[in-house]
């Protein structure tokens, strides 16, 4: 799956539509470990895609080299 081209927004579309079909439950056995796998691993592409964010907003440094601010991960 090339799913690392995609926005974080189409990438939680498509969750959102394997988790309702998943839901339904007349999915097939084979069919519904497909879902789950790429469920997955659309799961971690979002995971991924926040934390880069996350990351980059973390520390903001001005044109001159200085921290403007750090955003401090609670415990």
């Amino acid at each position: 799956m090339s799913e690392n081209k995609i926005t974080f927004e189409e990438a939680m579309e498509k969750l959102e539509v394997i988790v309702q079909r998943l839901e339904e439950g007349d999915v097939p056995l084979e069919e519904a470990l497909n879902y789950y796998k790429q469920g997955m691993e659309l799961s971690k592409l979002c995971h991924d895609k926040l934390k880069n964010v996350e990351e980059q907003l973390a520390k903001v440094i001005t044109e001159d080299g200085e921290e403007e601010f750090v955003i401090k991960e609670e415990e």
